[in-house]
């Protein structure tokens, strides 16, 4: 077998094999030997069929069957003899001539064929004892835990019917039509829904329309919806919902006590502030992680420039174009909303599938050097998270991580990556800083690093394109979640 390099540009490579046609003969033969005491012919006992006339019979299927083989096993084989790792897997090519095929499956022509690929550049891996980190820590404060646990306390309160008028407080139990120039819209309409006056859970002004109201009145309210309002066909307009009051509620006392605590599954009360304080802390801990991490990879990208495959960049460009532009129609906003073109956007969102990949690059062969792996164990609760994220598709979701190529791989390599992480944390400098909860929340744009130029994607949808993650995975590495029903009417939420 000839293996001939003819092309060698930038990371691009290009692979001509020749195997020559007594070669292919010679394999095929050999496999028509095994298979002479195996076939069953009409007019030969077993065994005792001619070479001649198997190669007739089963000749072109065999030679097929060897071809199959030979593009499927031998890149790995190539690239592993040249000490290369190719960044997606080899475009493999042969000849399109029907005649010139004919001839090869007959062993009457050399068998050729071409692979293309990207390399993965050779990364040198450098000190990192220079990276020098600011971790920002927020010391929960005994008034932080205490504002959590009233939250608690009020979301688990009790209402008790009343007779009158319903005050600020209090909870109304309604139906309500919703309509825009007098034609009913989608998502508009509800029955027996529960609002707490003054939650601000609808609409700006709905709520305050229900105070003085009473169970069996009947009222229509107008109200204007905002103009960031996610559906583009309300934003901005007036309009009216007719209401009918069910029934007002009276909050119950205010309690924050061991009945409490049980109500919540808990047995006391001073568990329930060690519990909110847990989760205080580490939703803390994971804004102080990421933080933490961005300055890692700022710093990494600094260090580590080169060429990336081209492959790689398209694929994690195209994952993030995509979702620009369903945030985009999702918002019924266009680029020019938010202050730029698409042209720009586009260069932007490539400059980060470039980091994206790089850095990615970088992590995997910090990983590999330092002996990193994820376990099965990892992988299973990387797994069982998937699923609760997923309630009543189960079963789709373990099909699709075992039938799909590549779909394991989404679970690895975000644990892989914060595994990496840990071993950098153990050898740059680390300094502790205590803040704020609103100095740690805050999000300095000066940081600059992963994330895309302001106003690059509309601001309320722009969190999902700003991925922390170097890791670049496969379009296909993940799951489709299913639409959720609508649990809430379009007068809901918009105050959020």
């Amino acid at each position: 077998m000839q293996v001939i390099e003819t092309l060698a540009e930038g990371l691009k490579r290009e692979i001509k094999v020749v195997i020559p046609a007594k070669d292919m003969e010679a394999r095929m033969n050999e496999r028509l030997v095994d298979a002479k005491d195996k076939v069953r012919i009409n007019g030969f006992r077993p065994g005792k069929v001619p070479m001649a006339h198997m190669k007739k019979m089963y000749g072109k299927s065999i030679m097929a069957e060897l071809v199959n083989e030979i593009v499927r096993d031998e890149p790995a084989t190539i690239l592993s003899g040249r000490g290369e790792k190719s960044a997606t897997q080899p475009e493999v090519a042969m000849t399109e001539d029907q005649a010139e095929a004919e001839k090869m499956l007959s062993a009457e022509t050399d068998f050729e064929f071409t692979m293309s690929y990207e390399i993965i550049p050779p990364i040198e891996l450098k000190p990192v004892d220079g990276i020098k980190v600011v971790r920002e820590v927020v010391e929960i404060a005994e008034d932080e835990v205490n504002e959590q646990i009233l939250k608690i306390a009020e979301s688990a309160r009790s209402f008790e019917t009343k007779k009158g008028k319903a005050a600020d407080g209090d909870r109304v139990t309604l139906d309500y039509l919703g309509k825009v120039d007098g034609v009913a819209f989608d998502g508009g309409t509800d029955t027996d829904a529960e609002l707490v006056i003054g939650s601000n859970r609808f609409i700006p002004g709905f709520e305050e329309q229900l105070v003085g109201v009473k169970a069996g009145d009947e009222k229509t309210l107008t109200v204007t919806f905002p103009t960031e309002y996610p559906a583009a066909n309300l934003a901005g307009k007036e309009a009216t919902f007719d209401v009918v009051i069910k029934e007002v509620s009276a909050p119950a006392a205010l309690e924050i006590n061991d009945e409490l605590a049980t109500k919540l599954g808990l047995e006391s009360v001073d568990k329930l502030k060690e519990v909110v304080r847990g989760q205080i802390e580490s939703q803390f801990g994971s804004m102080t992680r990421q933080k933490v991490k961005r300055q890692i990879l700022d710093q990494l990208d600094v260090m580590y420039q080169f060429d990336t495959p081209s492959r790689l960049v398209e694929a994690e460009f195209d994952n993030i174009w995509r979702q620009i532009n369903t945030d985009l129609e999702q918002s019924g906003k266009t680029f020019a909303d938010e202050d730029t073109t698409e042209e720009k956007a586009r260069e932007e969102y490539r400059t980060l599938a470039e980091r994206r990949v790089r850095l990615g690059l970088v992590l995997s062969e910090i990983g590999e050097k330092a002996g990193i792996e994820v376990t099965d164990e990892e992988m299973q609760r990387s797994l069982y998270t998937q699923l609760q994220q997923f309630p009543g598709q189960e079963k789709e979701i373990l099909e699709f991580f075992r039938n799909t190529p590549g779909a394991a791989a989404s679970l690895r390599a975000p644990i892989f990556e914060e595994k990496v992480i840990d071993k950098l944390l153990a050898d740059v400098s680390v300094t502790d800083k205590v803040v704020s909860k609103e100095e740690l929340m805050a999000d300095d744009e000066a940081e600059g690093g992963d994330k895309p130029a302001k106003k690059a994607a509309p601001k309320k949808k722009a969190a999902k394109a700003e991925i922390e993650d170097a890791t670049v995975e496969s379009e296909e590495a993940a799951p489709k979640k299913k639409a959720a029903p609508k649990k809430k009417a379009a007068a809901e939420g918009a105050a959020e």
